[in-house]
């Protein structure tokens, strides 16, 4: 408004975080994500969900508001073996995208901050910054000038080990904001209580600072401990549903 730039703006009809996403916050006790029953051995369990169910939280978010469907009422998240419970893991997983999506995490984690000039500025190298605005950005402005939520992977550290991948997270764009160059982004971040979480935004300038050897600065909300957000993309989605689910006497309600 200051600078006269025109503002260009879109969101998902109706979705407001603080009504159609879960009243309990991404807060696991410490657990396995799910045991695999093994034949002789009984079950072996497999990670822990007190790191977060991040990614299934946000993809069955989406589903249920695609199926017109009110989130659970519960304040707590649900116990394991519960029907939710094992819906948000199989979303967890469908979130990771087999293979390509978890080397997306990992090659944009392991990534310099800034472009790398590999032969005399013939050849640059992308730094995790400008290829979330570059690649991502477009997509993500797609999916929500069609009235549809979009899943983002966030990437809060740099670090070529595996191990760390799950420092990551994830959250849901449900609309956006951009006045010439500075676009802000409103997201669903399941880390964040109901009383705030219609207030979590992603901030980024479409161009970058001046000077190819300065990093894109992203500013943010999201409840991730203070860590910063180097990057961001879109996540592939593919609906699913949600009713199986659903616990029975569970009273559903039509989205108006």
């Amino acid at each position: 408004m200051n600078n006269g730039s025109a503002l260009t703006r879109a969101a998902v009809s109706n979705f407001v975080p603080s009504i159609h996403a879960f009243a309990f916050v991404n807060a696991f006790p410490r657990q396995p994500v799910l045991r695999i029953p093994v034949a002789g051995l009984g079950s072996i369990p497999i990670g822990d969900a007190s790191r977060g169910l991040c990614g299934g939280m946000i993809y069955t978010v989406r589903d249920l508001f695609e199926f017109g469907l009110a989130p659970p009422p519960a304040s707590s998240p649900p116990a394991a073996e519960t029907p939710l419970y094992r819906y948000l893991v199989r979303r967890l997983f469908d979130s990771f995208d087999g293979p390509r999506g978890v080397y997306r995490y990992y090659r944009l984690m392991s990534a310099a901050d800034t472009d790398t000039e590999l032969a005399r500025g013939r050849l640059r190298l992308p730094g995790a910054s400008s290829t979330s605005v570059a690649k991502e950005w477009p997509l993500i402005r797609h999916d929500l000038d069609r009235g549809l939520l979009s899943p983002l992977g966030i990437i809060t550290t740099r670090s070529a080990d595996p191990m760390r991948l799950g420092l990551n997270h994830q959250v849901l764009a449900y609309g956006y904001e951009q006045r010439g160059r500075r676009v802000t982004l409103r997201v669903y971040d399941p880390n964040t209580p109901r009383p705030a979480a219609d207030d979590v935004t992603l901030s980024f300038d479409v161009l970058g600072p001046a000077g190819a050897a300065a990093p894109l600065r992203i500013e943010h909300t999201i409840a991730i401990g203070g860590r910063p957000v180097r990057a961001f993309f879109r996540s592939r989605y593919r609906r699913a549903d949600p009713r199986p689910a659903l616990t029975p006497g569970w009273e559903i309600l039509r989205r108006r």
